[in-house]
């Protein structure tokens, strides 16, 4: 069906969403996340092509194993799904070739990892997932994470971060400027690109809008 969440491979989703971790608190990497994800593969895999079936896969198990944000182990995050991932597909008969094309778009996809991506699947993973860190959800997951990880929303006495380097981990809106603006300018695909500055541009009037409310001029 057209509607399905994971058209047009839902039948593929389906034994492979199992294969999740369950336990996992993190509303910023759940499956909504996964599947707004897939949404953004498959428009840019309309533009840009791409093995459509390995992409689902590969979508499906990007964060098939959960680390926290701050844990010791969230730079090594995306190869440990990545080991999953190959394990999983591997149980399922896939040939080895393929294990491998999916387990790397998977171990490429974090920003975290800083692992290049070589295959265009790869490629069209981390633009996609990357998109999912833009625009107005990029704002709300943003503060979701700083919630969950006790942060403030910015710093009374210094909401600027003058004289000193920005606190991400303190601070929410100082990750605007930690990671979030510098995502547009790394993305892969010409269309991932382009749909990238138009969320940039929503991140950048939303911090403009943030910084006149509290009275930063």
């Amino acid at each position: 069906m057209a509607n399905a969440p994971f058209f047009p491979l839902q039948p593929l989703a389906d034994e492979l969403l199992p294969c999740l971790p369950v336990a996992s608190t993190d509303g910023s990497h759940d499956l909504a996340h996964v599947q707004r994800v897939w949404s953004n593969v498959r428009r840019i895999q309309a533009k840009e092509g791409g093995d459509l079936e390995l992409l689902l896969a590969a979508t499906v198990l990007h964060d098939c194993v959960a680390v926290e944000k701050n844990s010791p182990l969230r730079s090594q995050a995306s190869t440990l799904s990545a080991e999953r991932a190959a394990a999983i597909l591997t149980d399922m008969g896939w040939p080895s070739a393929r294990v491998e094309q999916a387990a790397h778009a998977v171990q490429t996809h974090s920003f975290s990892a800083g692992i290049a991506p070589l295959s265009l699947e790869a490629k069209i993973l981390q633009d996609s997932d990357r998109l999912d860190a833009l625009g107005a959800v990029g704002v709300a997951r943003c503060f979701y994470v700083a919630g969950r990880m006790g942060s403030s929303l910015y710093d009374f006495e210094n909401p600027t971060a003058e004289g000193r380097d920005h606190q991400d981990n303190r601070y929410a809106i100082e990750h605007f400027h930690t990671k979030l603006l510098k995502l547009a300018s790394g993305f892969q695909t010409t269309a991932g690109a382009r749909l990238a500055m138009l969320r940039h541009e929503r991140l950048a009037s939303f911090l403009d809008d943030f910084m006149d409310e509290i009275g930063v001029a």
